[in-house]
């Protein structure tokens, strides 16, 4: 994909889109999304991680770095192949009239249904589908096969964690391995089957949204959980000690937002290791990625020129130090693999002289979130006239204030700036800010669907380094979406040579 034709883009996670199944997913509405888009000029949608959900209901702490989060999966198609009733899925857990997500009631609730859309499968299902599924999963064998045992494992075990299995486990020997998948065989094709769907939906999703002009960028978090079908297929690739216990964890260091940091918990790895092999497993990571995606964001993007490493005995991010990351050998040795890579980096944060030589050097977009650019004063880089034409500019992020909201806590000075940089004013200043970011130099403009919308920051999706209630929660229903916001947002992208000029008549 070309990252530096001009280009707008909506910010909307998989699970914030409507749908009668309690949780945004890979079915009717998402189709219906592709053609508001296709409608408004918008040519990419952005997603969060679509790995499946981990503490917090984080889709940035999951227990695969390869594997389609369940979640998703949608039903409407298991019901016209057949394997499951309609009638079955009409008690499904609604939260605020269909406005939030209640993980706690919906993530048993889907499973369940799941299992006997497999069971309705494994009695209905035809030669061709079983035989559809059997060459999926030879193809994916290179990640699935251990992702389909650790998540066989964990369930045999209760959700314990596999540093406490019985030490033939945890230890991967063969034997026992190969036991545990004879004893287990019924869950492994469950597992399976899930994720047979998750990549055919996701795939059918993607080919509807091409047709139309609107392109998938996804989003690769840089670390993996510690409880992970990756980490307990490959420790040795992880600061851990004998017992599997990190010896070092992941984070930021305290700054003028935290007096104590950030302490992540994430393993570190053993980039020396990585090297070794070529960088591996990232680049089998990074194939797995564009076979879902055209684009996608690495989050934290500056840990690859250098990461904060904390030691894991510390309850802070305290007493940390930087460390020097891998660098342009890691995309180097990627793309001798897979070819030039279509990465944004997100460069948010504390960004050193190091970071910015890698990004540019690697010749990848930068991150502008516009939203934070009135504290101080006409030099601030993420102003627009401060843009070079590889960047992308956000008006703000999942992690942010949705515009509305930063203006309802904006200081006086920041309004005044504002409103004098955007000719907006508390009413209209999503729009003034959508304006300027359409009208800069930037590659591509990205848009969270509550700026398009104009909403408060009651409708944020995440509050960074908090565990609330409503983190990663939102969805929208189609009332609020309103014929306005589309014709709006059309004709700014018009104009600014992002959409079809068309769209002007």
């Amino acid at each position: 994909m070309d990252l530096t034709q001009r280009s707008s883009c909506i910010l909307l996670h998989i699970t914030s889109l409507p749908g009668p199944h309690g949780i945004g997913d890979f079915g009717p509405d998402a189709y219906r999304f592709v053609d508001w888009l296709q409608s408004a000029g918008q040519t990419i949608w952005q997603w969060l991680p679509t790995t499946p959900i981990g503490p917090g209901n984080s889709p940035y702490q999951s227990v695969s770095a390869f594997a389609g989060s369940p979640l998703m999966v949608a039903f409407e198609p298991l019901v016209q192949a057949g394997w499951i009733d309609h009638g079955e899925l009409q008690d499904a857990p609604v939260a605020e009239g269909g406005r939030r997500v209640d993980f706690e009631a919906i993530v048993p609730w889907r499973l369940e249904r799941l299992r006997r859309a497999h069971a309705g499968f494994l009695a209905r299902g035809t030669a061709d589908q079983r035989a559809a599924l059997q060459a999926w999963r030879v193809q994916q064998a290179w990640w699935l096969d251990d992702y389909l045992l650790f998540m066989a494992l964990e369930w045999a075990h209760g959700g314990q964690r596999w540093w406490d299995w019985a030490p033939a486990l945890r230890l991967r020997e063969a034997a026992a391995l190969q036991q545990a998948a004879r004893e287990h065989a019924g869950e492994i094709d469950f597992w399976a089957f899930v994720q047979w769907r998750f990549d055919t939906q996701l795939t059918a999703l993607r080919a509807y949204g091409q047709a139309r002009g609107v392109r998938l960028m996804g989003d690769l978090p840089i670390f993996i959980a510690h409880h992970s079908a990756d980490c307990w297929a490959r420790p040795d690739l992880y600061e851990l000690d004998e017992d599997f216990q990190p010896t070092v964890v992941a984070g930021c260091p305290p700054d003028d937002f935290s007096e104590d940091g950030q302490r992540w918990g994430n393993p570190l790895y053993r980039w020396d290791r990585m090297a070794a092999e070529g960088y591996a497993w990232w680049t089998a990571r990074v194939k797995r990625t564009l076979a879902q995606a055209d684009v996608f964001r690495i989050d934290h993007f500056r840990g690859f020129a250098g990461y904060y490493e904390i030691p894991a005995t510390c309850p802070t991010a305290r007493e940390g130090q930087w460390v020097p990351g891998p660098g342009r050998a890691f995309f180097e040795a990627i793309e001798r693999t897979l070819g030039r890579l279509p990465i944004v980096a997100e460069d948010l944060g504390l960004i050193t002289p190091d970071v910015l030589a890698l990004r540019d050097g690697c010749g990848f977009p930068g991150m502008r979130i516009l939203s934070q650019a009135f504290g101080g004063d006409a030099s601030h880089e993420f102003l627009p006239h401060q843009y070079v034409p590889n960047t992308l500019v956000y008006t703000g992020t999942h992690d942010n204030h949705t515009v509305h909201g930063w203006w309802a806590q904006a200081t006086p000075a920041e309004r005044q700036f504002a409103a004098s940089y955007l000719d907006a004013w508390d009413r209209d200043i999503h729009w003034g800010m959508i304006r300027a970011a359409a009208q800069s130099v930037a590659c591509m403009a990205v848009f969270p669907l509550q700026d398009v919308l104009g909403l408060g920051s009651e409708h944020r999706m995440n509050l960074p380094g908090t565990m609330g209630p409503h983190n990663w929660t939102w969805r929208f229903d189609w009332s609020m979406m309103g014929e306005e916001p589309r014709r709006v947002l059309g004709l700014i992208t018009a104009a600014s040579g992002r959409g079809p000029f068309a769209l002007l008549a």
